[in-house]
């Protein structure tokens, strides 16, 4: 586990949702996981040459000028004098999650308890509440040291317009994303399944708001888990947002911590049949603390190997069923759906 009191030290204006308070949740989850037990490490600083396979050098320089500064990067997006420094260390806590994950024994898994989030950040570009794109970090890690096949899961309520952006073209890292359509950013269409050598390898379950518990498993269990069995990865990486929980004020879902604990069980079942069970889970959006606190708690747990007890599902799977409709033919040929 990856947590740090640093994360606390990204202040944005009063009233805006991505808030210290959430550092103070993620702290009390980390408190609660090293008692059971997890181990604690705190995050090293992302090298440049880290951040300069996902982000241009300009835009580096961009965010290096902003420190020691309050500056606005866009409407939502916003550092404090110390932001710069602390979204390094959130990346940094993606590259060394990575590490850890690799050099450990067979079965390792982390979870990086992190803020600013950072699945919206372009290449040059920050947005939604995102300086670095921490998984797309961990995920060009991973293939700098050597791995073949990397796969992403992403159940935060908005795309991950950044990440996908990073590897659209690219068949080595398979991204796979599970969303509220239509809503911010405007991406993430069904249609979205890559371009050139990567096409196919991009996989986005747009699903409209108020979808249940039931309807994410069953696009799940439909496409997502299929695909990622097929593409064999050896490394998961998990975006692990909590703002399609019911009471998050940004999302308009209606998951329950249960079905976070059911998503992530799958995704380490799945890694333990191909990936000697390598995971890494790196937090993204969850707006509600409570929410936050509840989901995040759950999930590690999940990964510690000791998934809490959840509920039989309830629910029509209306929304889910148009979602697996709108799966393009190519796609579906390409995977054998």
């Amino acid at each position: 586990m990856f947590s740090s009191s640093r994360f606390a030290d990204h202040v944005t204006p009063p009233g805006h949702p991505e808030r210290v308070s959430r550092s103070e949740v993620l702290l009390s989850v980390a408190a609660d996981l090293r008692a059971a037990g997890a181990d604690t490490v705190e995050p090293r600083r992302v090298t440049d040459d880290e951040l300069l396979q996902v982000h241009d050098g300009d835009y580096l320089t961009l965010l290096r000028e902003t420190a020691g500064r309050a500056v606005a990067l866009d409407p939502d997006t916003f550092t404090s004098p110390e932001s710069y420094e602390v979204a390094r260390l959130a990346a940094g806590a993606a590259a060394g999650a990575v590490d850890a994950v690799l050099e450990g024994d067979p079965g390792t898994r982390a979870l990086a308890l992190v803020r600013p989030p950072g699945h919206h950040a372009e290449r040059g570009r920050a947005m939604g509440f995102c300086l670095f794109n921490n998984v797309a970090v961990a995920a060009a890690h991973a293939r700098a040291r050597g791995l073949t096949r990397v796969a992403i899961v992403d159940y935060d309520v908005h795309h991950g317009n950044g990440t996908q952006h990073s590897f659209y073209d690219d068949a080595h890292v398979l991204f796979i994303s599970s969303h509220q359509f239509p809503y911010y950013p405007g991406t993430g269409a069904a249609n979205e399944i890559g371009q050139g050598a990567g096409k196919g390898f991009t996989v986005n379950l747009p699903l409209a708001a108020g979808a249940t518990d039931a309807d994410y498993e069953r696009v799940f269990g439909e496409v997502a888990w299929p695909v990622l069995r097929q593409f064999a990865p050896q490394l998961i990486l998990i975006s692990a947002g909590f703002d399609a929980h019911a009471d998050d004020p940004l999302g308009g879902m209606r998951l329950s911590a249960a079905e976070f604990v059911r998503l992530t069980a799958a995704v380490g079942s799945i890694a333990d049949e191909c990936c000697e069970g390598r995971v890494v889970a790196l937090t993204e959006g969850g707006y509600d603390l409570k929410a936050l606190a509840d989901c995040t708690r759950a999930v590690g747990f999940t990964l510690g190997g000791n998934a809490p007890d959840v509920p039989p599902l309830e629910g029509d799977t209306t929304r889910a069923a148009a979602t697996c409709a709108a799966v393009v033919p190519e796609l579906r040929a390409y995977w054998k759906l």
